[in-house]
């Protein structure tokens, strides 16, 4: 049996570890996140066990909260993709994407442990075929979200340089996958299309953008736990391999879902912008009035529809590791993401437009909404009665 001093030591040195090893993720709630959990906790029970705290329990804005857990648990490594919206203002920004990320590679440091940030594209310019090395310049004008976590990619490199830090950097574009509980990004785009609220093309041709297949990063995450000695101090672009022209993928998203919308009209920048202007006036003359009006977020990033933004992954490429799914495109998954996301919209009443179809029927509704009375006397009668398989034996 191995001791925590020599799994750690092991982990370290790129050699795959014969132990049990024990892990903490941070953000395990998000899309990202439970997708790790979900990947760790079924595929990798009898090598990996995963702690996922929920805020309440550890809270990376406190880092007495940080402290406190992770001396208790005593993880082999910690993984965070925890982030604040991405419309958060500047105190919370800087405290979930900047200080918390600085505070969890402090411990780790201090434990000597692996530290996996997930990072993002918004820390990147406009541009084809980027660079790990390239970066924005940290000015002021960026947003609180762009801003913090290029922020945190500056500190993890000079926390490497000053302090040994082992750390690995994976930065991701446009996810896309299942089990995202909230409507952003790639399935914002994906619902207003499915809702008809997008009339006409918000981009203009040729327009390309790269895209990170959600379900293939806990492979990557877990290729890099076991090979520290080749990623440790890195920073890779896990996307796909060949970027994605938007036009072509929303209308690809409109013919899959048999709409009319959006017609391909291609509006201008700046007459988008004019909206978005009237809209967040409108937003503000309507709160005089006692009515709260939340713009989606991804407003903010409106000019990069009409700019191609992307990554390399020639660095991935040449790694050790290898893509499980190097057929699987935003284009293959699309059949599987609509039928997901469709239903679910459909269960919480956001699209009632493609209920029968994707939901289904459901046999006990017309009793439910018409006979509630009828439907609970039926069901004390014959359906609460204690599981036989689940009582305990009488030990007398």
């Amino acid at each position: 049996m191995l001791s925590e001093n020599t799994r750690s030591q092991t982990s370290l040195s790129g050699i795959q570890v014969s132990g049990k090893r024990l892990g903490v993720l941070i953000g395990g709630s998000g899309l990202i996140g439970g997708t790790l959990a979900y990947y760790f906790k079924t595929r990798t029970a009898g090598n990996i066990d995963i702690r996922a705290p929920s805020s309440k329990k550890l809270s990376i804005r406190n880092v007495d909260d940080i402290k406190a857990y992770l001396t208790q648990v005593q993880p082999d490594f910690v993984i965070n993709t925890a982030i604040a919206a991405i419309d958060s203002d500047a105190h919370l920004a800087f405290e979930v994407n900047y200080l918390g990320s600085v505070n969890l590679a402090r411990a780790c440091c201090a434990l000597g442990i692996p530290y996996i940030h997930i990072s993002s594209a918004v820390t990147l310019p406009n541009g084809e075929n980027l660079v790990e090395d390239d970066h924005l310049p940290l000015a002021p004008g960026l947003t609180h979200y762009a801003k913090s976590k290029l922020m945190a990619e500056r500190t993890l490199r000079y926390m490497r340089q000053n302090q040994g830090l082992d750390f690995t950097a994976v930065r991701l574009a446009v996810v896309y996958g299942e089990h995202d509980h909230k409507i952003q990004g790639f399935h914002r785009l994906l619902f207003s299309i499915a809702d008809e609220s997008m009339p006409f093309m918000i981009t203009r041709k040729g327009v390309r953008h790269s895209y990170t297949n959600a379900n293939k990063i806990p492979y990557f995450v877990h290729h890099v736990l076991d090979h520290r000695e080749e990623f440790s101090g890195e920073t890779y672009h896990f996307v796909d391999k060949d970027p994605v022209e938007l036009a072509d993928l929303i209308l690809t998203i409109r013919s899959y879902l048999e709409q009319k919308r959006p017609r391909e009209l291609y509006v201008p920048y700046p007459v988008i912008r004019s909206g978005k202007f009237f809209l967040q006036w409108l937003a503000g003359v309507l709160n005089w009035f006692g009515i709260s009006v939340c713009l989606p977020p991804e407003l903010m990033f409106l000019e990069n529809f009409y700019k191609s933004q992307t990554l390399s992954c020639e660095k991935l490429h040449k790694s050790s590791f290898i893509d499980p799914f190097p057929d699987e495109t935003v284009y293959t998954a699309l059949p599987r993401l609509v039928v997901y996301y469709l239903t679910r919209w459909g269960h919480l009443n956001l699209i009632t437009t493609f209920n029968d179809e994707f939901i289904g029927d459901f046999e006990l509704e017309e009793d439910f909404v018409n006979s509630p009375g009828e439907l609970l006397n039926s069901i004390h009668t014959d359906s609460v009665s204690p599981f036989p398989e689940l009582r305990r034996e009488d030990k007398n």
